[in-house]
């Protein structure tokens, strides 16, 4: 039939502007794109910070821990997806995991001692746990009604 598109083809637009559909998976990527970075600098900060004690309490580790659940918790509830909590925390991680490796001069910045296991630990346990606390957004591919069996 004349005029029809097929699936996935988007009509192109006479006068050149973008589509409000574009526009929107252009923020969206941008908006995604935010939350790695801002991983990457809580990992950068939490490194190097987490190992203040308050007598002989690692309170700034535990203060990582609840900022490292807060933060994924908050972006899923406020972005509506899964995603949004889990890319920061993603790049949280790898930053975590380069930083707490010895370097070749032996020199490492999350060490081996209680603050490091709370912070890593800690933190790992506080992400996955705000993570699965985010609503699903869509229905489970199991149990969709849409599958035909001939």
């Amino acid at each position: 039939m004349m005029g029809m598109l097929a699936p996935g083809v988007a009509p192109e637009v006479p006068d050149g502007s973008e589509l409000p559909g574009a526009r929107a998976a252009a923020i969206t990527g941008a908006a995604y794109g935010v939350l790695l970075i801002l991983g990457v600098v809580l990992g950068v900060l939490g490194g190097f910070s987490h190992a203040w004690y308050l007598q002989d309490i690692p309170i700034a580790a535990v203060g990582w821990v609840v900022a490292l659940f807060a933060l994924p918790w908050g972006m899923g509830r406020l972005m509506g997806t899964r995603l949004a909590a889990l890319l920061p925390m993603l790049s949280w991680l790898l930053v975590s995991f380069v930083l707490s490796g010895r370097r070749p001069e032996g020199d490492l910045t999350i060490a081996g001692d209680l603050a490091g296991y709370v912070y890593l630990y800690g933190g790992m346990l506080a992400s996955a746990v705000a993570v699965l606390l985010i609503p699903s957004t869509g229905g489970s591919w199991l149990l969709r009604q849409n599958v035909r069996i001939k």
